[in-house]
């Protein structure tokens, strides 16, 4: 089962934060960040593991939340850089 995304879609200005969720109906075993820059391939962010865990770099972060079943992808004053469609990917138990 595919994880699902909220919100769909941000738009940003530059400095601006945004949070995008993850989060499945069946119990999480790892969750993959992507982001995806237009006419590229996707490139690998992060990942994450069950169990409270956080991981980030520069200004871009994300936390999983075992009881919720759900993770977030924090972007923090963000820059053109970050521009692109991020997405994730889960394992499911």
């Amino acid at each position: 089962q595919q994880p699902v995304q909220s919100p769909q879609a941000v738009i940003l200005r530059e400095g601006e934060d945004a949070v995008i969720n993850c989060s499945s109906s069946k119990a999480l075993y790892s969750v993959h960040w992507y982001r995806q820059k237009h006419g590229e391939a996707p490139v690998f962010l992060m990942i994450l593991l069950k169990g409270g865990e956080q991981k980030g770099h520069d200004k871009i972060s994300a936390s999983f939340n075992e009881k919720k079943q759900q993770s977030s992808l924090y972007l923090m004053a963000s820059q053109l850089s970050y521009s692109g469609t991020y997405f994730c990917g889960a394992e499911t138990q």
